[in-house]
């Protein structure tokens, strides 16, 4: 029975088949066909039926089929979109992924109810082209650790634009070797990294993530950088951290709301300044807290921001003609200021480049010297307290630096100008005509014409440019008003009638006229005392190192003094006890300097005259009677002063052409007071115009320290006062042991173990006799 039913069932399906397939050619149609069938044991209903099933499917059905589920997913693609910009804000353009952390229950539960925010997405500037990269992130769910989190990337539709260069405009102030410049391409091993600390900034700001991202895309669209994406976290219970990475490098940051604080982190190596952005930070995220109940507007202090500015990276061998030594951020600016954080007071007065070098102006107050809380009282203007009384002492120090080298400072202006200039001034005895080398800042110069003496001061300047930056942002410098109501004097110091200023090369105006020891062949005349107050003897600079090893100049120096001349010469720091010999270290210049003086004219008078004569005992005592009256001095003199305002004391050379000028510089305090009070024009009250110096800082500059005699004993060449033992007649030294190196004009060592009594030549004659009887 199932075979007859097997059979029956077959034959419907062949004829049922034939028909289709006729009708399908007919069509055109596809054809498909299902077969189903139950074996003989299954029931009854299903074993009469094994069924065969074929449809015709058309071309143009499957087409418009095609069609519809497009449109169908398309339709539901546009429908989530407007959905998702509508409640999570703005998504990328690009195919990148966009990760958002849906805060859990706990979460919810414990920052209240989650809002959706609208976070800026980060754009290219108009012309500036950004390379392809490529995005990985990784995103860890930390229960209870942040409610929200957000990631945006750059959107890349906006089209460039290629704005014309404006050829005049300012360079950037900052030296052009501060930074990588990466617009040829190199990636170099290099950048600028800047810290950021601000305090009493508004809490419900630091508590926005809104807010905070869109003033962290302002900051660096207005710095000229690229933010390629950036992530932030609200975190739990408050506060945000956001980082974004940056073509250039990358910037951090982190909120402490209810303290009002924020610290941010930004790097970078590309071809932009850090400094500049300062004020931008300062706007942007410096916003000021709100009044608290019962609390005045007024009594609400402005943020305050601590910052520091440092290299990164390395630069000598990598950065092609990279020099250090013109890079103020890899000098003493860098280093000790722009460097340093806890600085309460850090700002920026200036920075220009003038046509030979950079020149720099920050206000800073250290902690360790100056207090802020005393500092904002002395700003009271009718506080009634000391401080407000005598504001004066208790503002920052203000410091100048030329090539980020630190030239001058308000709080040791008089102690190093009047150090490097009363000295030889009050030495001399009456010098009229003064020339100043240098000294663009004014206050040597100021210091010059307090002498009533000066006839004429000449200051020969290279910048002109660094006179007029101090005029205005260093006021004090150039203010002569304490002694403006003397006769040519005037307030401002360049107007005093006795100033001649002229903007030209120092070295070469010596040169052209006095190279030649020949005072028929120039129409200037010598000079009384001449003050280099120019570069440092330790700077690397070609124009540094030709001002003291330079025959021609140093001759030319000498040849423009008179007969009783002194040159003056600031010589750097004081060596230490552990610093080698001048010749061997940083001071090699200085060392040359005091040989090339002692070679040009500037001699020790009559040093080690016995070995001379082979004479009787009397001729040679009667030699010494008269040789002893131009005798027994060094020259060339060194010494320091501790309080200038630099990082450590600072050394003065001085160099005399005449024996009796050289013994002015021994007078007692008493002397050197008698002639202040004689020779310095005093103020309108009587008093003396004078800040610092006076007869007793003069006797510490007397002799020199022991730093400098053991210096000068680790020359190489041993000097002969250094060997074995001494005998020591009335100031001179004779030598025991074999002599290498005989000292021409510079001796600390008799200086140190001599007396003034025994230096002077009249009071020990009576010494040497008996000496040479015995």
């Amino acid at each position: 029975m199932c075979e007859r039913s097997q059979a029956k069932n077959k034959g419907i399906y062949r004829s049922t088949l034939v028909d289709v397939k006729k009708n399908a050619a007919a069509a055109g149609a596809v054809e498909t066909s299902f077969e189903s069938s139950e074996s003989c044991g299954s029931s009854s209903s299903s074993s009469e039926y094994g069924q065969l099933f074929s449809l015709p499917l058309t071309i143009k059905f499957i087409a418009v089929t095609i069609l519809l589920s497009a449109a169908s997913a398309f339709s539901m693609g546009c429908i989530a979109r407007i959905f998702l910009l509508s409640e999570f804000g703005c998504l990328p353009s690009n195919l990148h992924q966009h990760h958002i952390d849906y805060p859990t229950e706990t979460e919810a539960a414990a920052t209240k109810t989650y809002q959706p925010r609208q976070l800026p997405v980060p754009t290219i500037l108009p012309g500036k082209e950004v390379p392809v990269t490529t995005y990985t992130a990784k995103t860890f769910p930390i229960e209870g650790s942040a409610s929200t989190s957000h990631t945006l990337l750059i959107d890349r539709r906006g089209s460039i634009i290629h704005e014309e260069e404006d050829d005049e405009a300012t360079p950037t102030t900052i030296n052009d070797y501060s930074h990588n410049d990466d617009s040829d391409g190199l990636h170099l091993p290099a950048g600028q990294h800047l810290l950021v600390d601000m305090k009493d900034v508004n809490s419900s700001f630091l508590n926005s993530e809104e807010r905070l991202a869109t003033a962290m895309v302002e900051l660096i669209n207005e710095s000229k950088l690229t933010l390629l994406s950036y992530h932030c976290h609200s975190l739990i219970p408050i506060g945000v951290s956001c980082a974004g990475v940056l073509l250039e490098s990358h910037i951090a940051f982190h909120t402490w709301p209810k303290e009002g604080i924020i610290t941010m982190d930004l790097f970078t190596c590309g071809g932009n300044p850090l400094i500049p952005v300062l004020p931008s930070i300062q706007k942007l995220f410096g916003v000021p807290r709100s009044p608290v109940e019962d609390e005045d507007k007024e009594d609400i202090p402005d943020p305050t921001m601590l910052w520091s500015h440092k290299l990164r990276g390395f630069r000598d061998g990598f950065v092609p003609g990279y020099d250090s030594e013109r890079n103020p951020l890899d000098q003493d600016l860098g280093r000790y200021v722009l460097g340093t954080l806890d600085l309460d007071v850090k700002n920026q007065l200036v920075s220009a480049k003038t046509d030979f070098q950079t020149v720099d102006v920050y206000d800073v107050m250290y902690p360790r010297f100056r207090s802020m809380e005393s500092y904002q009282m002395s700003l009271e203007e009718a506080g009634g307290s000391y401080e407000s009384d005598h504001p004066e002492q208790f503002g920052p120090d203000r410091i100048l630096f030329l090539d980020g080298v630190i030239q001058s400072t308000l709080y040791g202006d008089a102690p190093y100008h009047e150090s490097i200039v009363h000295p030889a001034m009050i030495t001399h005895p009456n010098p009229k005509r003064v020339a100043i080398i240098g000294g663009g800042e004014g206050a040597t110069l100021r210091e010059v014409l307090k002498h009533n003496t000066v006839e004429e001061a000449v200051m020969i300047e290279i910048d002109e440019g660094v006179v007029e930056l101090s005029s205005e942002h260093l006021p004090q410098w150039q203010d002569c008003t304490s002694i403006s109501h003397h006769e040519k004097a005037a307030d401002w110091c360049f107007d005093d009638e006795r100033v001649n200023a002229r903007f030209e090369d120092a070295m070469a105006y010596f040169i052209d006229h006095f190279a030649n020891d020949n005072k028929e062949q120039t129409m200037e005349a010598a000079y009384d005392i001449i003050i280099m107050d120019a570069l440092d003897p330790n700077d690397d600079i070609e124009f540094a190192v030709e001002l003291y090893t330079s025959d021609t100049y140093i001759q030319s120096l000498y040849n423009a003094l008179t007969g009783d001349g002194i040159l003056v010469v600031q010589v750097g720091e004081v060596p230490t006890q552990t610093d080698p010999a001048d010749e061997t270290g940083r001071f090699a210049n200085r060392s040359t300097m005091k040989d090339k003086l002692g070679e040009v004219g500037f001699k020790r008078w009559a040093y080690a005259f016995l070995e001379i004569f082979d004479a009787s005992l009397i001729n040679l005592l009667h030699f010494c009677e008269n040789l002893l009256i131009n005798s027994l001095h060094d020259s060339i003199h060194v010494y320091e002063e501790s309080h200038s305002g630099f990082l450590a004391p600072w050394s003065t050379l001085v160099a005399f052409k005449d024996i009796q000028t050289r013994e002015n510089w021994y007078r007692n305090a008493a002397e050197i007071e008698l002639q202040l009070h004689k020779r310095i024009l005093p103020k309108r009250t009587g008093a003396s115009s004078l800040r610092y110096f006076d007869g007793a800082t003069m006797s510490s500059y007397q002799v020199p320290s022991s730093a400098f005699e053991t210096v000068h004993c680790r020359q190489e060449d041993v000097p002969e006062d250094c060997m074995g033992e001494t005998t020591w007649l009335g100031g001179a030294v004779v030598a025991n042991g074999t002599n290498t190196k005989s000292t021409i004009a510079y001796n600390p060592v008799i200086e140190r173990h001599g007396s003034r009594e025994n230096l002077h030549p009249l009071h020990n004659i009576h010494g040497w006799k008996e000496i040479l009887l015995n």
